[in-house]
């Protein structure tokens, strides 16, 4: 891995750290605090929205300034919001400082997704993007399971101060490892930047993204009942059939890193096809507790092959000023979450069983092939021009 990538993949870890440790500390939390658990909960939700919106409030008020100082302010950001939550006296100081550290998510992710693809060959840029991205998966495997253990032992805020620390570790290696002359901001700057929004290929994208996540929240935000009641797993089974999904999205990360180095667009629609088809294999199979623990490793590699090339895909689509663009596509992303969530609670509401539940999974996904398909017909007729990689 090229070192400037690794201090990106350290800053992921960290914010994917932050992100989601939060759901294995909640009753802590909670009895803190003196709030309910489902209150609690909401700090999760106050995360999210800090994404969708913090991400374009972000990105344009820094489309002018150069990519590294930028990179490395939004991972002190991190450092300064974990600090806060970590020392915040009651519930809604707690939510501040979350929805504080969440406006730096989109941009991280978006403007390091073009300063990793410019800092490689042009047949290695989805490649970097996943190597990238792999501190955002590994973050689920090592640092949610160890921040949650920590939290039960010492408290849920020595959680934060620790991600405190792998912060500050980031923040030296992104200063001391990125190069200076990294990719600067659009020569448009920010009227560059929101110029490519009028791109058709950007929102398909961005579409894309938002139809293959809620495809995937639709169904994980129940996935507990789901294998307790359908599939009949003990609730301790379920944490390590969890690991086992986070297993399955590090591995995905990669193949689709490098399949979308291949072929981009075919990559996106065999892989959505295939995750369609195997939310039908969990409506058929998913009583059988091997066959269900097999499928949800898959659907974690599935649902993670198309991260990669769905990003890269935006960063091309807009490249004449793609951070703007590729930061709104991780709150696309987030958008997925929540609206899929939504769905799949209102799908249950209305009296589907949590056996058929993965049929809403299926139908997302494929609105998402329906969406690929025509993006790539509009492909043939007026072809992306790539992001210009670095030389090597």
């Amino acid at each position: 891995m090229p070192l400037p990538i690794l201090a990106l993949a350290i800053a992921s870890f960290c914010i994917g750290t932050t992100e989601f440790v939060i759901m294995g500390l909640l009753p802590e939390v909670a009895a803190d605090l003196g709030v309910s658990i489902p209150s609690a909960g909401l700090l999760v939700t106050g995360y999210a929205l800090g994404v969708v919106f913090g991400a374009p409030i972000v990105a344009m008020g820094t489309a002018h300034l150069p990519r590294k100082p930028v990179l490395v302010g939004l991972a002190a950001l991190f450092v300064v919001g974990n600090l806060f939550c970590a020392i915040a006296p009651n519930y809604w100081m707690l939510m501040a400082a979350r929805v504080f550290t969440a406006f730096g998510h989109g941009a991280f992710f978006g403007i390091g997704s073009v300063v990793a693809a410019s800092l490689v060959p042009r047949n290695k840029r989805a490649s970097a993007i996943a190597l990238m991205f792999a501190g955002l998966t590994l973050a689920n495997i090592l640092g949610v399971p160890a921040g949650t253990a920590l939290g039960e032992a010492f408290g849920w805020r020595a959680t934060f101060l620790a991600v405190v620390g792998i912060g500050l570790i980031s923040v030296a290696c992104i200063a001391w490892l990125v190069p200076s002359d990294v990719t600067g901001p659009s020569g448009g700057g920010l009227r560059g930047e929101l110029r490519v929004l009028g791109k058709l290929q950007v929102w398909l994208a961005m579409l894309i993204a938002a139809l293959a996540s809620a495809s995937l929240f639709a169904v994980f935000t129940y996935i507990k009942p789901y294998l307790t009641d359908v599939s009949g797993l003990s609730t301790s089974a379920v944490t390590w059939v969890l690991l086992l999904f986070g297993a399955g999205m590090t591995i995905g990360n990669i193949i689709g890193g490098r399949l979308a180095d291949w072929k981009l667009m075919p990559t996106v629609i065999g892989t959505l096809l295939l995750l369609a088809l195997l939310f039908v294999g969990f409506i058929q199979f998913g009583a059988i507790a091997g066959v269900a623990i097999g499928i949800v490793f898959l659907w974690g590699l599935l649902i993670f092959v198309v991260v990669p090339p769905l990003q890269i895909r935006v960063v091309e689509a807009a490249s004449e000023g793609p951070n703007l663009a590729a930061t709104l596509n991780q709150g696309a992303f987030n958008v997925g979450n929540a609206g899929g969530a939504w769905i799949g609670g209102v799908a249950l509401s209305a009296g589907v069983s949590y056996a058929n539940l993965p049929l809403v999974g299926a139908a997302l996904a494929l609105l998402a092939v329906i969406v690929a398909v025509l993006s790539q017909t509009l492909d043939r007729r007026a072809p992306i021009v790539p992001l210009q990689a670095a030389a090597e």
